[in-house]
């Protein structure tokens, strides 16, 4: 225990009032560190975001204190009536946003919003169709590190090797030879619109149900920018914390036929007690992106990815698949004679924040790569538009042609930290917490 006057004090009542500083002063620093880290950088990964302050405060609200285990007016805890007005809301907002039927938002994750349906869709053994990972495709949709891989038969399909872009008749094949129970459709890397109806009629020309993971794009379909996939796929997951801006969860929607069987494979089947603090911080942001405002956002990040991946590639970066429709730019470093690795490392001392990642047909292993997964989702939530993405592709490039020389590399930050006072995000917060050693 550290040597402090107050940890001789019991920690009941009004002690229960200290702040984070005051009772754990190196948690406190380091949450003001990453504070400070997502101000004065360029957040340039594709699965993260800058969430509202609204969304925040519910994260930490008082709601995390309750246990309830079950349903809206069905829990196995009493006390629930107010947890049960958020998830109602989460639930219905859900639904009107997406146009679907049904709504499960008590997944802690993406994942185990998948692991709900994959309970309540097929069996173990059972053979699954799933996108390859390399070709951006998710751990979960069958890698054989992942439960998916383990539990199930996982067949793979990805991408055209010309064109990099799904290929439906690969798809439409391996469906035919192998007679999955479930396609899995959907990506953590694949840059371009997916033809949900297609792969709805692959599925049924095999007897097969669908699985839409539209983790990353979910905000631009809530906005209509994107196929929704509610329109034609019996059972859709999501995270609830990438172009949604909400906070860190998974959601399911599904058909009103299957909802009784998901609601029990998640609860249950998956999990224990939701997290109602996460759930109500879901329905706030499900409220954000029913708004016109937020519609005017999401058509600005497709916007910003279209400028970062041409300006790019006027600078002579090839972009995996020729472009992007969404909010992803693949970037193919290893054609430059480079690797993911290192490019993921020299950014982020210029004070850009990128992934290494795979690209198709990839020579690198996984923890090398080829490739830079880029995204603009956060860097539209600061406001800033297409002049500030031929800025970003300029430092992108500077870096990356000097190969991580460090004068460049002081140079392009300085440049970075000047942009990032014109965009600034959570300044109160960072003035609020103070300075720290």
């Amino acid at each position: 225990m550290p040597d402090d006057p107050q940890a001789a004090e019991p920690l009941v009542g009004a002690a229960l009032g200290r702040s984070l500083a005051e009772e754990d002063p190196e948690i406190f620093a380091t949450i003001r560190r990453e504070t400070e880290k997502q101000a004065h950088k360029l957040v340039l990964i594709a699965s993260e975001n800058y969430a509202s302050e609204a969304v925040l405060s519910a994260c930490a609200s008082v709601m995390s204190n309750k246990y309830a285990e079950g349903y809206p007016g069905r829990r196995y805890y009493g006390g629930c009536e107010f947890v049960d007005q958020a998830e109602t809301l989460a639930i219905e907002r859900a639904k009107a946003l997406f146009g679907a039927e049904h709504a499960n938002v008590q997944p802690h994750s993406g994942t185990q919003a998948n692991m709900g349906v994959y309970f309540a869709a097929v069996q173990p053994g059972d053979t699954i169709l799933g996108m390859e990972l390399p070709h951006g495709g998710h751990l979960s949709h069958g890698h054989k590190l992942n439960f998916s891989g383990q539990l199930y038969n996982v067949v793979s399909y990805g991408v055209d090797k010309e064109t990099e872009l799904l290929d439906y008749e690969q798809m439409a094949a391996q469906a035919e030879e192998h007679r999955p129970k479930l396609i899995v459709v959907g990506a953590s890397a694949y840059p371009r619109t997916i033809d949900f109806a297609r792969v709805r009629a692959i599925a049924d020309a095999v007897g097969a149900r669908v699985m839409a993971d539209i983790a990353h794009p979910a905000g631009l379909v809530a906005a209509g920018l994107f196929p929704n996939p509610c329109e034609h796929i019996q059972y859709v997951t999501s995270t609830t914390h990438k172009t949604l801006r909400g906070p860190r969860g998974g959601l399911i929607l599904c058909k009103e036929e299957h909802a009784k069987e998901i609601d029990r494979k998640v609860f249950p089947g998956a999990q224990g007690g939701p997290f109602m603090h996460l759930i109500a911080a879901k329905a706030v942001c499900f409220r954000e992106a029913a708004t016109p405002g937020f519609k005017a956002y999401a058509a600005q990040i497709i916007a910003n990815a279209k400028a970062l991946a041409a300006a790019l590639t006027e600078r002579g970066w090839r972009i995996v698949s020729g472009g992007t429709d969404s909010h992803i730019v693949l970037v193919d470093v290893g054609a430059g004679g480079l690797t993911g690795k290192d490019g993921e490392t020299w950014l982020d001392a210029a004070g850009m924040i990128v992934n290494k990642n795979t690209i198709p047909f990839d020579p690198n292993p996984p923890l090398v790569t080829s490739g830079l997964r880029l995204g603009t989702a956060a860097v539209a939530s600061r406001g800033m538009k297409e002049p500030e993405m031929a800025r970003i592709a300029d430092w992108i490039h500077r870096v990356l042609e000097s190969k991580g020389d460090e004068a460049a590399g002081v140079t392009v930050r300085a440049e970075v930290d000047e942009l990032c006072a014109g965009f600034p995000i959570y300044d109160w917060r960072l003035a609020e917490m103070g300075e720290v050693g």
